[in-house]
């Protein structure tokens, strides 16, 4: 019996489950309404399998979206494989749930972030895994100002009286405080 529980870890699973079953159900079911997802990993993990010419070009992490255009999603226990669109090249990619570091549908302001801590323990090579941490925040705030103008600019197009598709709603609105 161990002396602690590792709750960290324990997180990390039940986390890395969440992400396997909203693939599982866009595998499905396809995207539902404005939902898409970006998915940092780490492109040195053993098991990720990505082109060689992406391995270079992105040496230590990677952000891949999964909005418009995605196929082959296959998810399974340990990980996903799905192929998706760079510069018109589909390329297959396998990123397993270890790799993962975070995962954000902007669409409603949901992410996590998983962090590692190195073992202070030189004979162990073994990653500790830092407590998940949930992202509920309002991304608008990370938005670079050039891309705050081009959206209000296509939002002031839109004529009088013809619906828009959505509002931006800070949560910051509805805190307690």
């Amino acid at each position: 019996m161990t002396a602690t529980i590792d709750y960290g870890n324990l997180m990390h699973r039940a986390m890395r489950g969440l992400i396997q079953e909203v693939l599982e159900d866009v595998r499905d079911n396809g995207l539902p309404g404005e939902h898409h997802f970006f998915i940092t990993f780490d492109t040195q993990h053993p098991d990720v399998q990505i082109a060689d010419w992406l391995s270079d070009r992105y040496p230590g992490e990677m952000t891949v979206v999964m909005q418009h255009w995605f196929d082959n999603l296959t998810v399974t226990e340990e990980g996903f494989a799905v192929t998706l669109n760079f510069g018109d090249a589909p390329e297959p990619l396998y990123i397993p749930y270890d790799a993962i570091k975070t995962f954000v549908d902007p669409s409603v302001e949901f992410g996590l972030r998983f962090e590692t801590q190195e073992s202070d323990d030189d004979e162990d090579d073994v990653e500790e895994l830092a407590p998940v941490e949930p992202i509920v925040e309002d991304v608008s705030e990370k938005i670079s100002e050039s891309l705050k103008d081009k959206i209000e600019e296509k939002l002031s197009d839109t004529a009088p009286g013809e619906k828009k598709d959505a509002d931006v709603v800070s949560l910051d609105s509805f805190r307690k405080t």
